[in-house]
C-alpha cells in the first residue's frame, strides 16, 4: 500500500509540474480524496478483524464455561477440592489463550 501511495504522490507531483501552479488546489484535493478512501478501507478491514477476534474470544469463554459445569461436578465427586482447583486452572488457561488470539 505504501508503494501505491508513493506512486500516487509522484504522479500528482508530476501532474503539477506539467499543469503548473494554477491547478494545485484540484490536484491536492484529488490526492487527499484518494488518501481518505484508502484510510477508510484499511480502517474498515481492521474493524472487521477486531470484531472477529472479539467474537472468537466470546465463543471460547462461553464454551469453556458451558463445559466446565459437568467437569466441575465430576472433578468434585472423584477428586474433591484438588480436582475443582485443576478444572478452574484449566479454565483460566483457556481464557488467557483465547485472549491472546
Amino acid at each position: 500500500m505504501e508503494d501505491d501511495l508513493r506512486r500516487d504522490l509522484e504522479a500528482t507531483t508530476a501532474a503539477r509540474r506539467e499543469l503548473g501552479p494554477a491547478h494545485d488546489d484540484e490536484l491536492i484535493e484529488a490526492f487527499l480524496e484518494r488518501l481518505d478512501r484508502r484510510l477508510a478501507e484499511s480502517s474498515g478491514a481492521s474493524e472487521r478483524a477486531l470484531k472477529r477476534t472479539r467474537d472468537h474470544q466470546r465463543e471460547m469463554t462461553l464454551g469453556g464455561m458451558a463445559i466446565s459445569i459437568p467437569i466441575l461436578a465430576i472433578a468434585a465427586f472423584f477428586a474433591g477440592l484438588a480436582g475443582v482447583i485443576v478444572v478452574c486452572a484449566m479454565l483460566a488457561v483457556i481464557a488467557v489463550a483465547s485472549a491472546r488470539g
